[in-house]
């Protein structure tokens, strides 16, 4: 395990409710940096995109490191009208898991924002900060409950084609 924090980054798109926004919370706990202007990501930073290309794995390691993670908090109807981001953003995507948010729960992909960052922390092996995250949410440990084996799994890979591999195991 590694014991470096890794910053986080979120953008709030405005379009869930606020009571249940899990980006807000934890914004509210200062465990995210809110950037209120997508002209504001930290460059060179990895953005995690549903629709990229390249799955999220150890390699990233270092440049992560270095830059963070962004999430982009907006409604899951809505992520493809995002407007376009900046060329020198990686973009990820993460791999198959289980959602245990409550609006959400046991829906493959559709994780909530602390989710996202909490699976991403966890395969990288930054599982203590992914647990810190978690435990805001009262469901919050069900989610690495209910994915445990496939994140142990991803958390193994040494690229981007292993995480897809393994992910195939789980669809």
């Amino acid at each position: 395990m590694i014991n470096t924090e890794i910053e986080l980054y979120l953008h709030d798109a405005k379009q869930c409710d606020p009571k249940k926004c899990t980006g807000k919370k934890l914004i509210r706990f200062a465990l995210v940096k809110e950037i209120h202007k997508l002209s504001q990501l930290p460059y060179r930073a990895v953005i995690l995109n549903p629709f990229a290309e390249k799955a999220l794995s150890k390699e990233d390691v270092d440049i992560i490191k270095c830059y963070g993670i962004i999430v982009l908090d907006c409604s899951w109807n809505r992520f493809q009208s995002c407007p376009r981001l900046r060329k020198d953003l990686r973009n990820r995507s993460l791999p198959y898991l289980l959602a245990a948010n409550p609006i959400n729960y046991g829906k493959p992909f559709r994780l909530s924002s602390v989710e996202a960052f909490a699976a991403s922390l966890f395969i990288l092996g930054f599982e203590d900060q992914a647990i810190r995250l978690l435990t805001k949410f009262k469901w919050g440990m069900g989610f690495l409950k209910l994915n445990e084996l496939p994140l142990k799994k991803y958390a193994l890979a040494k690229n981007s084609e292993e995480v897809v591999r393994i992910q195939e195991l789980f669809v």
